[in-house]
């Protein structure tokens, strides 16, 4: 999402706040009880969210995001695609995600990197398409990176499938390299004339490879739709359009499938918000001491400020959520299941879920915008990556370094060196994992447009975490370097 969209929704949010609060709204308030339900999920509490910008300030160089230098930025030469009227344009290219195998590490292609990214007309906010991008294994500049294309230029829709038909956008997602050599995709169908539906979607990606020996996307095979909410687990677009939708304040999400796999069985992991079974939005979750966290004191000046803030209503809204589904083999749904973490009170955006095993436990992580927050001490421009850690796939994920902050960032959105959409890759050794993420705000620069950011490195020991020093890597390099693995 832009962020020129993101801050004048923050606004708007909050000017409605400020009107709705007065002693009606405090009356109303008092007709619910206190209450301490949990529902068997993690959860991103107030407590946690609000001791993060003091953990930040004693130990800056352990969590935040190496400064990249401006001068050495680069734009991705083989981003060319065209605009409405068929021009011959350079691309933004922001979220991106690579070809993976089951367990998250970095697929070999025939001897190829993949990554899969969302691009589109600088000038255009809403044109959002996904592009393959290939480079040879071992070449890491971003001079390497060719453009196989756009993944659905010749897409035949399936006309009995009932979302792909109103499809307007490709959002973000995953993608994994099959046991028989395929590529099969999972992304976000994104429909603008059905109030920003969203769609968790699959399809088998086609390539051809010419005596050039370049590669190109020829086409899609097996597209079809997943999952787009149940209502009871994970807030559907009706609820959502019922609820008032945007005009309202709410945001809803229910995309960025992540595909991972555990004891033969098939999973996505995606963001979306709380359903009815699972601590819904309303202004009753403002007295749920489990989102409050910390001692019943904590809970009782934390609620009394929050119920006078101009963040009320925003905090009442907020219940993201990270869901989890099972699909069958032929990656249709076969069962939807509770949350792995919620957010509810603090934000109602946690995306790019991104999760992996690693020596015997699960590793969950989010990128999260202080702009979409209702913690005191957490500022618009603040960018975050937080992290969980359980024992299994469904057990209990508890926050990494003691509140789950991972990454963070506070540069203004106006900085070329603005870095967002952090996505840590396993891999096949060692403690060391490579951060990557996009660099410049879409749309700001006539010179520089959204490109690969420069990777990094993110040690994790256990339930510690940590930015590796002196470690910044090429921009979109997905593996570790031997001479930078930390000791």
């Amino acid at each position: 999402m832009n962020i020129q969209t993101i801050l004048k929704r923050t606004t708007a949010l909050t000017l409605t706040s400020a009107l709705v609060l007065g002693g009606g709204a405090q009356a109303f308030a008092q007709e619910y009880k206190d209450q301490n339900k949990t529902y068997g999920q993690g959860e991103l509490t107030r407590e946690d969210m609000g001791k993060i910008p003091g953990q930040i300030a004693k130990d800056k160089a352990r969590y935040t995001v190496p400064q990249f230098d401006e001068k050495k930025i680069k734009n991705i030469e083989s981003a060319v695609g065209y605009d409405k009227d068929g021009n011959k344009i350079m691309l933004d290219v922001w979220d991106t995600w690579p070809l993976a195998n089951a367990d998250g590490t970095v697929a070999d292609y025939k001897g190829y990197d993949i990554v899969f990214g969302l691009a589109g007309d600088p000038k255009d906010a809403n044109d959002t398409s996904i592009y393959m991008f290939y480079k040879k294994k071992g070449d890491e500049s971003i001079d390497a990176w060719k453009n196989a294309g756009k993944v659905f230029e010749n897409d035949k829709v399936n006309p009995n499938d009932p979302h792909l038909k109103n499809k307007d956008q490709d959002w973000s997602g995953s993608a994994i390299m099959t046991e028989d050599g395929e590529m099969r995709l999972f992304y976000t169908n994104r429909s603008d004339r059905e109030a920003g539906k969203q769609t968790i979607t699959t399809a088998q990606v086609n390539m051809s490879q010419p005596a050039s020996g370049e590669l190109k996307v020829n086409g899609v095979s097996d597209h079809k739709s997943i999952f787009d909410g149940d209502g009871e687990l994970y807030q559907t677009i009706k609820q959502f359009t019922d609820g008032g939708g945007m005009e309202s304040g709410d945001n809803h999400t229910l995309r960025d499938p992540h595909y991972i796999e555990e004891n033969g069985k098939k999973y996505l992991v995606f963001e979306a918000n709380t359903g009815t079974e699972t601590g819904y939005q309303g202004e009753q979750s403002l007295f749920n001491r489990a989102y409050y966290g910390g001692d019943k004191s904590f809970y009782e000046a934390e609620k009394e400020k929050l119920m006078n803030s101009d963040k009320k209503k925003t905090a009442e809204l907020a219940n993201g959520a990270m869901g989890i589904i099972e699909l069958n083999n032929d990656y249709t749904l076969k069962s939807v299941k509770k949350p792995l973490l919620t957010s509810n009170t603090v934000t109602d955006e946690i995306e790019r879920p991104n999760i992996f095993k690693h020596e015997g436990k699960w590793y969950l992580f989010t990128d999260t915008r202080g702009a979409k927050m209702t913690i005191d001490g957490v500022d618009n421009e603040d960018i975050y990556m937080l992290g969980y850690v359980a024992d299994s796939l469904t057990g209990k994920f508890k926050p990494l370094n003691g509140t789950g902050i991972v990454l963070h960032h506070d540069l203004d959105p106006n900085d070329k060196t603005f870095n967002y959409a952090h996505y840590a890759i396993p891999q096949k050794s060692g403690d060391d994992f490579v951060v990557t993420s996009y660099i410049t705000n879409r749309g700001f620069f006539e010179d520089q447009k959204s490109s690969f950011a420069p990777s990094f490195l993110l040690n994790i020991d256990g339930d510690q975490t940590s930015v590796v020093k002196d470690s910044i890597l090429e921009q979109g390099q997905l593996e570790v370097p031997v001479e930078k693995k930390s000791k």
